[in-house]
């Protein structure tokens, strides 16, 4: 729509100069008033007609674009969010959020960029056949011109496209490293990083400014020549219609419309390199987001359905996958299991294990008999819950994290969350910034585990749950979780003394093996390996 009608506002535009050529010949040289009159009626419609098709088409193509870039967003997101994963590989979330923002925008601005072009093509088509009907050689060498202007302003446009990738790819960047610098503000200064995160972020600022001036000096390089080659080609026409009029071959009238039509035609010249510079930007754009797109998930979806009812039963047998090697592991259904590790490198491989956010590497992983790699991760996940140690918190109501679907109170109150609900202003309708850093990081782990209490999945896996909590809230959580999760199956990977002693039974992973087994007690006294892992 926006480009049939950029095209009659375009065509209304050519007919403008061809109009007032008739004008003189036929009404002014003649000294006829009511034609005059009449042509000059002529004209106001034509001006009343493109100015509404420039209004609502420019309106069609600016919605198309947002469209487009809401669209492309939109598959971007649910890319990144897919169960199978691997769009974030290779990325920092500031990068995915600049990609899914600027990157989309240029890429949907490709859309106004095409109406634009076709606009501006019916211009040149329009003023070309117009200027055929005065002369022959002015219309030859429009159309002959024109495509040379053309192919020359796509040859200049191409360092532009290298250059204008570069761009991107430092601006996604530095997005990425001053999402990080924000996200961990309060541990740098713990730690009294802040000058050298600051002076990090200052060098990736400052390639990203190198990157977007030279993309900008390309941009106006290519501009600058494309404008210079224009006007020669306005010039020539100009030079060629006033030697025809001079030599008597064409009118006063039919010169006027012909430099007339030389002057309109340079916008549509214009229009045809600003086209090319923004298929250059978009083409770059649209590089890195095929390249989020096309990631190789990092796990397969299965097609084999749920056990019905699914039990909770879960078996290792040989699973290697980055520190574990050849683990062997059977948790009952029902069993409250905790699992210990010399190595977090090893309890890291075993949530993504059961989590489905990788495959191993060799051996197989069960739930209640069947393979893992036979279920789709998403349902797996309506099954199995790995609540991960660094779980965030999202922007809302304390109520809105916690979900609702289950029973809100009581896991509130076996994570000790209720607590801090009670500790807010408005218990738990109080609103919680983005990653819940308006609450300490105690309160914030309370919360996380509430939530995954409050899902009530068949198979729970909690990771180090209690790192920022006091002894005696740590161990009215253990005593909490026990209660809570009571005849379903529970992992507690952690190496924590207090959430352990409420086990039914203890597993410790030691050079990526099952190496020891039994209750909390029995390993403190009897394993020298459990004892300093769990107690040193």
């Amino acid at each position: 729509m926006g480009a049939v009608l950029g095209a009659g506002h375009q065509f209304g535009e050519a007919l403008v100069p061809v109009i007032i050529g008739i004008v003189i010949d036929r009404a002014v040289s003649d000294g006829d008033g009511r034609a005059l009159f009449g042509w000059l009626a002529v004209l106001a419609v034509v001006y009343v007609g493109l100015s509404l098709s420039f209004r609502f088409g420019a309106r069609a193509g600016e919605r198309a674009a947002e469209q487009a870039a809401h669209d492309l967003r939109i598959t971007l997101v649910r890319r990144v969010l897919d169960p199978g994963g691997g769009a974030e590989r290779g990325h920092l979330p500031g990068e995915l959020a600049n990609i899914a923002t600027e990157d989309a925008k240029r890429v949907g601005a490709v859309n106004m960029a095409v109406m634009t072009g076709i606009s501006a093509l019916t211009g040149l088509l329009v003023s070309a056949v117009a200027l055929l009907r005065i002369s022959v050689p002015l219309g030859l060498v429009v159309l002959l011109g024109t495509p040379v202007l053309l192919w020359l302003g796509h040859l200049l446009s191409k360092p532009l496209e290298r250059r204008s990738e570069a761009e991107q790819e430092g601006a996604a960047y530095a997005s990425g490293i001053a999402a990080d610098l924000v996200a961990g503000l309060r541990v740098l200064k713990g730690i009294g990083a802040q000058a050298a995160a600051v002076e990090r972020y200052r060098r990736t600022s400052r390639a990203s400014l190198a990157a977007t001036v030279r993309a900008a000096r390309a941009e106006a390089w290519q501009s600058g020549v494309v404008l210079t080659l224009t006007g020669v080609f306005i010039a020539l026409v100009a030079l060629i219609g006033g030697r025809l009029a001079a030599a008597g071959d064409i009118t006063l009238g039919q010169l006027v419309s012909a430099v007339g039509l030389a002057l309109f035609l340079l916008g549509p010249l214009e229009v045809f390199a600003w086209v090319n510079a923004e298929f250059a930007q978009g083409r770059a754009s649209a590089g890195r987001i095929a390249a989020v797109l096309a990631a190789e998930p990092d796990v397969l979806p299965g097609e084999r359905a749920l056990p019905e009812p699914v039990l909770g039963g879960l078996r290792l047998r040989g699973v290697t996958l980055g520190a574990l090697r050849e683990a062997d592991l059977d948790v009952r259904p029902g069993e409250l299991l905790g699992v210990a590790s010399t190595d977090p490198a090893a309890a890291q491989a075993l949530l993504a294990c059961l989590g489905r956010t990788a495959d191993p590497e060799a051996g197989v992983v069960e739930l209640d008999g069947v393979p893992l790699p036979e279920l789709d991760p998403a349902r797996l996940r309506t099954a199995v819950l790995v609540a991960a140690h660094d779980a965030d918190l999202f922007e809302g109501t304390l109520a809105d994290n916690l979900g609702g679907a289950g029973d809100t109170d009581r896991a509130l109150a076996a994570a000790c969350a209720d607590e801090v609900a009670r500790a807010l202003p408005q218990g738990t309708a109080t609103e919680v910034t983005e990653g819940g850093r308006s609450l300490s990081g105690g309160q914030r782990q309370r919360v996380a585990l509430a939530r995954a209490l409050v899902a009530d999945r068949p198979v729970l896996v909690v990771h180090d749950p209690t790192t920022a909590v006091d002894a005696v809230t740590e161990a009215r959580i253990a005593g909490g979780l026990r209660e809570h999760r009571l005849g379903r199956t529970t992992l507690l990977v952690t190496n924590s003394p207090a959430l352990l002693s409420v086990a039914d039974r203890v597993v410790l992973l030691d050079g990526g093996r099952v190496a020891a087994d039994g209750a909390h007690g029995d390993l403190v006294h009897g394993d020298p390996t459990y004892r300093t892992a769990v107690l040193a």
